[in-house]
């Protein structure tokens, strides 16, 4: 019992940690329903399980894998190795830090929506990602400039619809975005070469990265 008891005051939170996340549930909530008022926003919310998948781990690990296996372009080896490394790192962190705080995910206003199979809530793993994938394709690998507006349109959208969607709390996604931008802080210093970058995938593959010839 004693062990016990002293489990249980291991978990309590404190007083004004208690009061924040309690702000941040009504503000959430109240956000929710002034939402559901403008067009845009309710929008966002009627596509959201688009924008669920269009940044899903498993998507984007999956997809990507199958990028690097099907263009075989040494102008996109870099951005192939690194990316891969960043989607990889971004997972980890977010079950660690979500094993970690342990912080339920919102109990829907409508009962019957999915609640789905990761119960814990903070940070947001999607608005992570997509705050990542943005600083890689802005700055550690640009792509058009032409390209920024609807880049950054997504990662909006992807940020607010974690919370129209009542998967997560408005801190939730802060954080997420927080823990994005450090993930691609944490790039800028470790990111590979285009020397090292091709030795890896020549690592992994028996296709000459010069030629796409099989060696005999």
């Amino acid at each position: 019992m004693d062990l016990l008891g002293a489990k249980e005051e291991k978990r309590q939170v404190p007083k004004m940690l208690k009061q924040i996340l309690q702000y941040d549930v009504q503000i959430t909530k109240k956000f929710v329903e002034n939402a559901m008022k403008i067009t845009a926003l309710r929008s966002i919310r009627t596509h959201a399980k688009l924008f669920e998948v269009s940044c899903h781990g498993i998507v984007w690990l999956a997809g990507w894998l199958s990028f690097i296996w099907l263009f075989n372009n040494k102008d996109l080896y870099q951005l192939q190795v690194n990316t891969l490394i960043a989607l990889i790192l971004d997972i980890i962190l977010v079950a660690a830090i979500k094993a970690f705080v342990r912080r339920r995910r919102p109990v829907p206003m409508n009962k019957l929506m999915e609640l789905g199979p990761d119960k814990f809530s903070f940070p947001s793993g999607h608005t992570s990602r997509a705050v990542m994938i943005a600083i890689i394709l802005m700055y550690l690998d640009p792509i058009s400039i032409f390209l920024y507006p609807p880049l950054i349109a997504w990662v909006t959208a992807v940020s607010v619809s974690r919370v129209l969607q009542e998967r997560h709390y408005i801190l939730d996604v802060i954080g997420g975005a927080g823990l994005g931008i450090f993930e691609g802080l944490l790039m800028y210093i470790l990111w590979l070469s285009q020397s090292t970058s091709a030795s890896i995938l020549s690592s992994l593959s028996d296709e000459k990265k010069d030629g796409g010839e099989y060696h005999v």
